[in-house]
């Protein structure tokens, strides 16, 4: 079936298509009668607005877009609701975009967001992101945009953050005042600024504890996964077995992790104590129950749309806007792995 259009509508009840407009938006211009037959017909046809006649006439889409490196992943997935929330709340729809962690994905997912004419872009980096020109491409062409969780601190957008290196630095501080001597740390990718600076805070940590930086406890996930966890805790305990505390950059690796300590009969938190990052749900059902770093998921797309929204309103209205930063607050979730 074909569309039914405003000029049908005119032609069936003999008026012209600016009055059948007119009637459905509920001009007091157009008398009563007119209004109740030009919407009894459109109901009857199922009449619905041309949503790409209205976006050329109104200069908006309606939609953003969202690139997040994962889908699955539970801080991502908690991410995307605060940010559906927020835009359903103000007439918007969010297309996401899952890159994989792949740069060349990114690249061609803000290609389509762009050319798909969305007003406005929100983005969380992929971990090999570490070229910015299709970043400066949303800028360059007036989109309003929004880095969150990992971001490039070149380029001059909004974005909602928390403070990863504090936050690294209260865990391994959580494990230096449990006891621990000789920590590790199994660290995120060498892109993304978030592992750059949890890994700066572990150092500031032991450093202000005078505990002795040693690279060899240092573990480079490539891909931040399950399996990693379990590769990296069979390498600490069979290579460094006098490592007595384990600050990991996220839950899911860490559980991995727990989840070799117990096939193998280690101990935790009695031979090593374990920290993780994020507070994904896992972490309260393993065992022993993982202590962590809470990172306010939620909030920070709730916060992310809400800064895209007021770029976008400013746009709208011809105002300058100066991007802002908004930095989360974490705190440090302690259970049975570190007690």
């Amino acid at each position: 079936m074909k569309e039914t259009t405003l000029k049908q509508i005119a032609e069936t009840l003999g008026i012209s298509i600016t009055t059948v407009s007119k009637a459905l938006k509920n001009y007091s211009d157009v008398s009563p009668k007119t209004k109740q037959a030009v919407l009894e017909l459109a109901n009857s046809l199922q009449y619905t607005p041309n949503s790409f006649a209205v976006n050329l006439r109104t200069k908006e889409s309606k939609t953003i877009g969202l690139i997040i490196p994962e889908v699955v992943h539970h801080f991502f997935s908690n991410v995307i609701n605060g940010i559906i929330a927020e835009a359903e709340k103000n007439g918007y729809l969010v297309i996401i975009l899952q890159s994989n962690e792949s740069l060349e994905l990114e690249k061609k997912q803000v290609e389509l967001l762009i050319n798909k004419r969305v007003d406005g872009i929100i983005v969380s980096l992929s971990n090999e992101s570490n070229h910015d020109e299709h970043l400066k491409d949303i800028l360059r062409r007036g989109i309003p945009f929004v880095q969150f969780d990992k971001i490039s601190k070149l380029i001059p957008s909004s974005k909602v953050i928390i403070n990863d290196q504090k936050a690294a630095f209260d865990a391994v501080e959580h494990l230096i005042l449990k006891g621990c001597k000789k920590i590790a740390h199994i660290r995120g990718p060498v892109n993304p600024q978030n592992a750059i600076d949890r890994f700066i805070g572990y150092k500031r940590a032991l450093e202000k504890y005078n505990i002795p930086f040693d690279s060899s406890l240092v573990y480079t996930c490539k891909n931040v996964t399950f399996e990693e966890g379990k590769e990296f805790a069979q390498q600490i305990a069979t290579t460094q077995p006098e490592v007595d505390g384990l600050f990991v950059i996220t839950d899911l690796v860490a559980v991995g992790v727990l989840a070799y300590f117990n096939e193998a009969q280690i101990k935790v938190p009695q031979q090593i104590k374990v920290i993780g990052f994020s507070n994904w749900f896992m972490s309260q059902v393993i065992t022993p129950k993982l202590s962590t770093v809470d990172q306010p998921s939620y909030e920070m797309g709730v916060a992310s749309f809400n800064l895209l929204l007021q770029e976008m309103n400013c746009k709208k209205d011809m105002v300058k806007f100066e991007p802002q930063t908004i930095e989360l607050t974490t705190q440090i979730i302690e259970r049975e792995s570190t007690f």
